[in-house]
């Protein structure tokens, strides 16, 4: 049942003051665009028919099909509680339409809800929490970010020490304001690092959620005098920032991944859920590890997956079983980074699991030793594969995935790829500081 009504809105808008309202919409790399109308406008984007240029926007379209429509997710209306008071902001999340009426193809929030429809063609519905883990930077003179931390805080700190605090509060309360449940804020590992979690959600309403809480983070940081970044891995020698999924299959009202009767407290469907997604782990890295910076993170020493495992008990693997049972019981998949695109992630993941399950695959058995301290003939000895170490290794095992490929579809996989190759030759080809001091004097 629907939250809003295209009458509630124009009177919330009116009543409100709200002065602009900006029409979101997420390109395929992850990164959050708008269109900024007035009330004037209001009634004909709530019809969609607000047109924009989709060849601007980076992966859409070649500009002889250029023409798109914005199209309005009604509950997703919210009035932006940082902006003014007087002439206030409010955001509408929009899906991205051609001009003959069929949903875009290369619109990732159509991608996820085809993996969501797909689920539910089976009787499944996917609830998803994200754990999103970032840093906040001083800015220099000139308001741009650095990489200097603003505290010698660690893991669980407070102040004086954790002098994130302050801008952690105004972030947990704005979002409060938006409807957000937070159930922990805290510092994480690293020197100016936090994570924020917030409650599960619907899987669709729950990549809304990531790109919102985005921006929030970024906004409030911005008016602490900060700077916030979901860069997976800004400073060497800390740990980098992640985005945890924890997901869980509802079935009638019912988590399909708990089951009373076995010792572990899953389900087989459980297993099969996990073995798919341990199948597909390879393609779905160059979507949750999306940047050459990705893979910095993505290193032993520093808490973050590398390797291809899962356990019941212990955090070293690249999927972990948190301990709480019946409606709580979720598979956490440890890998993603907070500068992925959370509805490819998503629907990746429940493709990959929606797979385990049709073909009934099994998973290796649990792993419930650091894998950080086995040897390399160990990890063998016990099936314990890699992920990929490079975005160009990640970006050849999606070209080779039949089912994630599929999932994502022609025209977004194809863009997709074609940018993240070219993101990765710039890179190959850039001289980097590390090379000047490696190499200049010694040569």
């Amino acid at each position: 049942m629907s939250k809003y009504s295209k009458e509630d809105i124009i009177n919330i808008v009116e009543d409100n003051d709200v002065r602009f309202i900006r029409l979101q919409f997420t390109d395929i790399f992850g990164i959050l665009k708008n269109v900024a109308i007035t009330p004037s406008q209001l009634e004909k984007a709530l019809d969609g028919k607000c047109m924009f240029d989709g060849s601007s926007i980076e992966g859409f379209s070649r500009i002889e099909e250029s023409d798109m429509y914005l199209k309005p997710d009604l509950d997703t209306f919210v009035i932006f509680p940082w902006r003014p008071q007087q002439g206030k902001v409010a955001r509408l999340i929009c899906d991205v339409y051609m001009p003959d009426g069929t949903p875009f193809e290369g619109d990732p929030r159509y991608i996820l809800k085809k993996a969501i429809q797909e689920a539910k063609d089976l009787g499944y519905e996917l609830n998803v929490g994200p754990e999103c883990e970032f840093f906040l930077f001083h800015t220099d003179n000139n308001g741009r970010a650095t990489t200097i931390t603003h505290d010698d805080a660690g893991y669980f700190d407070l102040g004086p020490n954790d002098l994130g605090g302050n801008a952690r509060r105004d972030i947990c309360l704005t979002l409060e304001d938006m409807g957000y449940e937070i159930e922990a804020s805290h510092h994480e590992v690293a020197k100016g690092q936090h994570e924020i979690d917030f409650k599960y959600a619907e899987a669709l309403a729950a990549a809304d959620n990531i790109m919102t809480f985005k921006l929030v983070v970024k906004s409030i940081a911005q008016r602490n005098g900060l700077s916030a970044t979901f860069m997976p891995k800004p400073i060497y020698g800390v740990n980098g920032s992640g985005m945890h999924v924890n997901m869980s299959l509802m079935k009638n009202g019912e988590n399909a991944f708990y089951d009373v009767n076995t010792e572990s407290g899953l389900s087989k469907l459980a297993e099969h859920f996990i073995a798919g997604i341990l199948e597909h782990i390879k393609a779905i890295t160059a979507i949750a590890n999306p940047l050459v910076n990705s893979y910095k993170r993505l290193i032993p020493g520093y808490e973050a997956p590398c390797y291809i495992a899962w356990s019941l008990s212990n955090r070293s693997p690249l999927i972990r079983i948190p301990a709480s049972r019946g409606m709580g019981t979720r598979v956490e998949l440890r890998s993603p980074d907070p500068s992925a695109n959370p509805y490819l992630v998503i629907a990746a993941c429940l493709t990959a699991g929606l797979d385990g399950i049709k073909k009934q695959l099994e998973p290796v058995k649990s792993i419930d030793k650091n894998i950080y301290l086995m040897s390399a003939s160990e990890r063998l000895a016990e099936n314990i594969g890699n992920l990929p170490e490079t975005l160009f290794e990640a970006i050849e095992e999606l070209g080779k995935d039949e089912v994630i490929k599929e999932a994502l579809g022609s025209h977004l996989c194809e863009r997709y790829i074609e940018g993240k190759r070219e993101e990765w030759e710039a890179f190959r080809v850039t001289v980097t500081e590390w090379e000047v001091n490696q190499y200049l004097g010694k040569y």
